[in-house]
């Protein structure tokens, strides 16, 4: 069996990434697992580590950092998982020793390095090396492109919403940036919980926004959306932008309102308006990728009731550099994935 994978060896666009074919699959080191993948979301981070704006990039790497697939082989030690398990990829691995993961807070280790797509490769590829405590268990029932997605994207929503406290029934919920992958997700959950959501959107289309449970759309035609808050002030504002955007987050919140920042889109270094913080009380945190038990929620969530993602284009192999142009082009609706099955050269 072939092992495919796409190479960046450098940072930036002028260079295409290379789709390497090679006749020999690798073995997993101690404490890794080899899978075979199923399907690997395009995200943007992944964008942001192509444009160098990551200074320890491992070049050569294979991008992806949101893949799922079958366990084949097993490193030596392993006791997590068995030949056949069907995982998918958090965005790092954990020591399993640090204080922080003694408290259940993996992502947020102190002792583990490796992440995908910047220091080890990622999911780009027919198959990954991974270690084993930068997986999760996923159901045989669950749509390989949730599977692969599910951390980065409600993963990544449900931390911002409830690591700090959830908000309840009638709390107002600001999301800015809802039309992107991880806004949509604040925009569900946020609903499920009782919120009154309000979508900060930088043009005028609803694409589905209120059918997931938007009750109003603000378009942000010139960074000073707080002056068109429909409702009372916000409780939580989770940030999907960044520094484009903080300001107004911030003054869209209410007297001990929360904003909370996910989105890093540009680079650019923010002002805070500290004594509007002081003043109100209000709390500004950064919130990372989600741990075990809330992607256990999640998973228990939608068997229940399930989410309603969407999804792109699918892209084989040989057409992975095309996917990532056309999510930096702007113009895509939905999660893009990479398909190693719908590969050409496979």
């Amino acid at each position: 069996m072939s092992f495919r994978r796409n190479r960046m060896t450098t940072a930036g666009w002028e260079q295409s990434l290379e789709l390497i074919e090679e006749h020999q699959l690798p073995d997993p080191p101690a404490g890794w697992v080899r899978l075979r993948i199923e399907c690997c979301g395009v995200c943007h981070r992944d964008l942001i580590d192509r444009s160098g704006r990551v200074p320890f990039v491992n070049f050569p790497v294979t991008p992806g950092h949101e893949a799922c697939g079958y366990v084949d082989a097993l490193g030596e030690g392993v006791d997590r998982w068995s030949l056949g398990d069907r995982v998918a990829t958090l965005h790092r691995d954990a020591c399993g020793s640090c204080s922080a993961c003694e408290t259940g807070e993996p992502s947020l280790c102190i002792g583990a390095t490796q992440i995908f797509g910047i220091t080890i490769d990622g999911g780009y590829s027919s198959h990954l090396l991974a270690p084993q405590s930068a997986l999760f268990a996923v159901p045989e029932s669950l749509d390989a492109r949730l599977a692969a997605t599910l951390a980065c994207t409600y993963g990544t929503a449900w931390r911002a919403l409830s690591r700090h406290g959830a908000p309840t029934a009638g709390d107002v919920v600001v999301v800015v940036g809802a039309h992107g992958g991880v806004g949509r997700c604040v925009v569900e959950l946020a609903k499920r919980l009782g919120a009154e959501v309000v979508a900060v959107v930088r043009r005028d289309s609803d694409d589905g926004l209120r059918a997931l449970g938007a009750d109003h759309l603000i378009v942000n035609h010139d960074g000073r959306f707080h002056k068109q808050m429909p409702c009372a002030p916000a409780k939580v504002v989770v940030d999907c932008v960044g520094a484009a955007t903080i300001n107004a987050s911030l003054r869209c919140l209410g007297v001990g309102g929360r904003l909370v920042l996910v989105g890093n889109i540009d680079e650019r270094r923010s002002e805070l308006q500290l004594g509007r913080m002081i003043v109100y009380g209000l709390q500004v945190v950064g919130s990372s990728g989600a741990n075990h038990a809330e992607l256990k929620t999640l998973l228990e969530w939608h068997a229940k009731e399930p989410f309603n993602p969407i999804f792109g284009s699918s892209y084989g192999l040989n057409e992975a550099d095309q996917a990532m142009r056309d999510l930096r082009a702007g113009s895509c609706s939905g999660r893009l994935i990479i398909d190693p099955s719908l590969d050409q050269s496979n």
